[in-house]
């Protein structure tokens, strides 16, 4: 996941935002990095079969959220060299907003999906049959 963050990163910063502007290139990149959150996640899902509670898997999200946030106001800022208030300061309102609502998926898309397998394992309730 932050690998991919970091590359699509780079990409948009070097390449894409200079020929469309900072809101749309990071508009642009959501998109992706919400589908890689959903594979990863899914993936991790599939892996750690130990995991059998749903509040389990929105810790690990919740845990994966907190290293988000704690990569991108220490080291992405310190790359950068700017300080956490001039960062919030300078977000664009939209793709910022934008950027908010997708670290809230990142966050619950293991439990999401841990559900979602969990609904798909149960056996049909033949008593209605």
């Amino acid at each position: 996941m932050f690998g991919a963050g970091l590359v699509l990163g780079v990409v948009r910063a070097v390449f894409v935002a200079p020929r469309l502007g900072d809101r749309l290139a990071e508009l642009a990149e959501l998109p992706l990095m919400l589908l890689i959150v959903c594979l990863v996640a899914r993936r991790l899902v599939r892996r750690e079969s130990g995991l059998t509670a749903q509040a389990e898997w929105l810790a690990v999200g919740c845990l994966a959220f907190g290293l988000m946030l704690l990569t991108e106001f220490t080291l992405v800022l310190w790359i950068r060299g700017l300080s956490l208030s001039t960062y919030l300061a300078n977000r664009d309102p939209v793709s910022g907003g934008a950027y908010l609502a997708s670290l809230v998926v990142f966050a619950i898309c293991p439990w999401l999906v841990f559900r979602y397998r969990s609904r798909l394992s149960v056996p049909p309730n033949d008593a209605a049959a």
